[in-house]
């Protein structure tokens, strides 16, 4: 299991969001769970939720996501730098053939766009 926290799930985890910290418990504590994070969002996070990012980054069950050349080109022709790179991180990849589901807490935001979407505001 594949999962990509966008900036609004990031900013839950830091404020107790029980769904985003089952996610982070299973990424840690069983194998075939990997939870990512976008370094685009990881800094929005911050923004609206300071301390998020050093949280996030030191838990052994999320890795970050650089912002490489091909991630940089995704961004560059969306208007969130957040947004665009969760979805260009929940894209297929020979090491994810099936993509990465989008954790958030706000799915609506994801209406329209070409990835799956896992809703953490229940």
């Amino acid at each position: 299991m594949h999962i990509v926290l966008d900036e609004m799930a990031m900013a839950a985890a830091g404020q107790g969001n029980v769904l985003a910290s089952r996610l982070i418990h299973r990424a840690h504590a069983e194998a075939g769970w990997f939870l990512y994070a976008p370094s685009c969002a990881l800094v929005e996070a911050d923004r609206a939720r300071p301390g998020t990012a050093e949280h996030l980054a030191a838990l052994p069950g999320v890795t970050v996501l650089d912002l490489d050349l091909p991630a940089a080109l995704a961004v560059a022709r969306q208007e969130s730098w957040a947004a665009a790179h969760s979805q260009y991180a929940a894209q297929p990849t020979p090491e994810r053939p099936g993509g990465a589901i989008v954790a958030t807490t706000a799915p609506h935001r994801w209406e329209g766009e070409p990835v799956r979407v896992l809703d953490l505001s229940s």
